[in-house]
């Protein structure tokens, strides 16, 4: 007698690749990089034409800023930009902001 053959049924691509970047440990890497290319859409139009994230490290965003009353402004908002970034993302991915 045959025994039945168990068929598994194949993961999607996107389930796939998940497991993959899991498995790779740059979970965390790719999130961060998420927080940069989704500045814009997060921040604003108004933010987004004179401030502009260009990289993360240990939870830091650095953020470029087109003129010193522009980083005064975004330093006194700062908190309010982690919260919604942080919402965006669905997690606490940014701890601070540091604008250059």
């Amino acid at each position: 007698m045959r025994s039945r053959e168990t068929k598994s049924v194949p993961e999607s691509f996107g389930q796939a690749l998940g497991t993959l970047v899991r498995q790779l440990g740059i979970t965390r890497t790719l999130r961060q990089y998420d927080v940069i290319t989704s500045w814009d859409a997060i921040v604003g139009e108004k933010i987004a034409k004179v401030a502009k994230a260009q990289r993360m490290e240990n939870g830091i965003l650095f953020v470029s800023v087109a003129s010193a009353p522009w980083r005064a402004e975004l330093t006194m908002m700062r908190r309010e930009i982690i919260k919604k970034i942080n919402a965006a993302m669905g997690n606490r991915i940014v701890k601070d902001i540091r604008f250059r």
